[in-house]
């Protein structure tokens, strides 16, 4: 579902809120949701049925569908343009597709350890960060060059901890698990910086964008700390006390207004996002209304139609997926008895 965002936030009138746009498609519960970072109104949803789905959200369409995913997906992050998507899944593969040709362009063994594994493309560059477990429940970093997947370039120990730890990239952090621990990334490097402790663990988090950040404090980067019952606002400060502006620290960020718009993307252009400078402040634009053109149903009865019909198709879907996955399986068994036996 898609809902705007009130200029003032406070009780709402009333609990029942309806969503500007429903997406239906998916067999199975959605997972992760990830917004395009240059088309604007594209997303990328992941579900238990074993694919991401492509959705221009303002014409309440799916556009694309990616499969190929021999189980649970845990992870994705776009390229920085946002042509390429790398994902990481519960088969402890990391895959990355070429989107609009609905592609696998790599793919490769990562961690070997049962649980949760993450994944970061490190900006403009061609190198990815994955977050797991070795089989023994250590907790690693990976880097990975993205044009060959074949081991990674530099793999960390971190602890034995059992958090997933959940990797995010902003020029030179990392944000991990319970304590946030940020490292410099240069020249294929992971240096480590210092970390954050908490005694609260986190179940979520998300960085504000630069634009919002305390330019005149050198405030490098602000985190919002989901725990159990809170929201706990974290800032990173560099201590300097010079009035000019930082611009080792504050280089030109990602603007607000988007390069493409969702037709330009699929139809296959590329552009890199739109940025802008904070030396003056960053000024604040009239928010655009979120409009959806997709088609509404008018009647009650189409809908209750609609819906009941939506219902049976899924059903069918999830059956054909749980039989796809109980093939892909047997597959792999078949080829490991037929190494065995040949060897």
């Amino acid at each position: 579902m898609i809902w705007n965002v009130p200029e003032e936030l406070g009780e709402p009138e009333s609990p029942d809120i309806e969503p500007t746009v429903k997406l239906s498609g998916h067999g199975r519960k959605v997972g992760h949701v990830l917004f395009h970072p240059v088309a604007d109104n594209v997303l990328a949803s992941s579900s238990a049925d074993l694919t991401i789905k492509l959705w221009d959200i303002e014409k309440g369409q799916e556009k694309l569908e990616l499969s190929g995913f021999l189980d649970f997906i845990q992870s994705m992050s776009w390229s920085y343009n946002g042509s390429l998507l790398a994902t990481t899944c519960r088969d402890k593969k990391l895959r990355i597709f070429d989107v609009r040709s609905s592609k696998i362009v790599q793919e490769a063994t990562s961690h070997q350890g049962v649980k949760g594994s993450r994944i970061a493309w490190l900006g403009n560059t061609d190198r990815l960060v994955t977050t797991g477990f070795s089989k023994m429940s250590d907790r690693q970093i990976f880097l990975w060059d993205t044009t060959n997947l074949d081991k990674p370039i530099k793999s960390l120990l971190l602890d034995t901890s059992s958090g997933v730890v959940m990797p995010f990239y902003d020029d030179d952090t990392k944000i991990l698990d319970g304590n946030i621990r940020y490292y410099e990334f240069e020249n294929d490097e992971l240096f480590f910086l210092s970390e954050y402790k908490s005694s609260e663990p986190q179940r979520g988090m998300s960085f504000m964008p630069k634009r919002g950040v305390n330019v005149n404090e050198c405030e490098i980067a602000r985190a919002y700390k989901v725990s159990n019952n809170s929201v706990e606002p974290i800032s990173f400060v560099v201590p300097r006390k010079s009035e000019a502006f930082q611009a080792d620290l504050f280089p030109p960020t990602l603007s607000d207004v988007p390069a493409l718009t969702a037709d330009e993307f699929f139809g296959g252009k590329n552009a890199n996002p739109n940025t802008i400078s904070l030396e003056n402040g960053f000024q604040v634009k009239e928010k655009k209304e979120f409009v959806s053109s997709a088609p509404k149903e008018e009647e009650k009865e189409y809908q209750d139609a609609y819906h009941q019909l939506r219902q049976e198709n899924d059903d069918l879907r999830n059956q054909l997926a749980q039989r796809d996955v109980t093939i892909r399986a047997l597959t792999i068994q078949l080829e490991q008895l037929k190494i065995g036996t040949s060897t």
